[in-house]
């Protein structure tokens, strides 16, 4: 009996100095990590000198109203994906916004380096207790689910004023059908993830059913008490969300005194968050993809390559690496487990 007592002991000793040197030494590590990829990438991006140039010029200019604002905009954008996320966590878990933000800000650090983002899953259920996170993390997917169908609802719209408008369509005449069965694909898949995204209680019941995938499903049974006010409440948020990405990154298109009318590029940048959603890319790399696209879709209506290239590199920057960049500092802080 007293032997079994002291191996008990030296297990839990043993176990205790795992977590706390999971809990201080992680965060300094993955914040390091984080913060060094990130400073790699970015160094490396072609004619990112010239657009942060552009960018301090702009502070001072008669147009510096406009960065002020789209700064402004990052706050309120990830704010509100902090309060989609407050909302959806609520079967599980109560959580303050102020949590929910920071955790919202360290899951973007994390994703950074991974494809689509995905490690911002991770990232983001740190901040849950650490019996709700398999559940918190069904929860999370669940809201980057709703900001997907938004992103392709309003691509498909993009991808017809391609299609019917006499200044675009001239211009991808040689892949006229390409993007008319891109168009039709879409819009399918659109049509499919609402009756998805609506029926997702069901299907986790009709998921229970099965033997072998019980083991899994019971993280997943949380979604089933999500009700249909708090799948719409999620699709506004995240509407109003895509609205706010647009908008800053028609600001910095007049920035970059690319003569676009706001109709053209509200549907033109429609189309380039489509691509970039269904497209496999790492958020670091991802400025790269971006800048090829937005030229290649803002070329049809207008000549200033360097002020495309600009402000998707731009948007890029103040969307996602400053956020990042901020998030990746509560690493340093941050606890992976309890102390109990």
């Amino acid at each position: 009996m007293q032997k079994g007592t002291v191996i008990f002991e030296k297990m839990f000793i043993k176990n205790k100095n795992i977590k706390i040197l999971l809990n201080y030494g992680l965060g300094p590590l993955l914040f390091i990590w984080l913060s060094y990829s990130m400073y790699t990438q970015i160094r490396n991006q072609p004619d990112l000198q010239n657009t942060l140039h552009k960018l301090r010029l702009s502070v001072t200019g008669q147009q510096s109203w406009k960065i002020y604002i789209a700064l402004i905009l990052v706050l309120l954008n990830w704010g509100l994906e902090a309060r989609k996320w407050q909302i959806l966590l609520r079967p599980v878990e109560t959580i303050s916004f102020f949590n929910s933000f920071k955790a919202i800000l360290a899951g973007l650090a994390f994703s950074m380096n991974t494809p689509n983002r995905i490690g911002e899953f991770g990232g983001r259920v740190l901040y849950v207790h650490e019996g709700h996170r398999w559940k918190a993390l069904s929860l999370t997917v669940t809201g980057s689910f709703s900001q997907l169908i938004v992103t392709i609802s309003i691509g498909c719209g993009g991808l017809l004023f391609l299609l019917t408008n006499a200044t675009t369509a001239a211009g991808i005449a040689n892949y006229y059908i390409w993007i008319r069965v891109l168009f039709y694909g879409s819009l399918l898949v659109c049509i499919f993830l609402y009756l998805l995204y609506f029926r997702l209680g069901q299907i986790i019941k009709w998921a229970e059913k099965i033997p072998k995938a019980r083991g899994f499903v019971q993280h997943l049974t949380v979604i089933e008490d999500l009700r249909v006010t708090i799948l719409l409440r999620t699709l506004a948020l995240s509407f109003s969300r895509y609205l706010i990405f647009v908008f800053q990154y028609i600001l910095l298109l007049q920035l970059f005194s690319v003569e676009v009318s706001a109709w053209h590029s509200f549907w033109l940048i429609s189309v380039l968050y489509l691509i970039l959603a269904v497209t496999p890319t790492i958020a670091l790399a991802e400025v790269g993809i971006r800048g090829k696209v937005s030229l290649t879709l803002f070329t049809l209506v207008s000549t200033n390559d360097f002020g495309i290239a600009g402000a998707a590199t731009a948007i890029w920057f103040i969307n996602l690496v400053i956020p990042a960049l901020a998030g990746s500092l509560l690493f340093l802080s941050l606890k992976i487990f309890s102390d109990k």
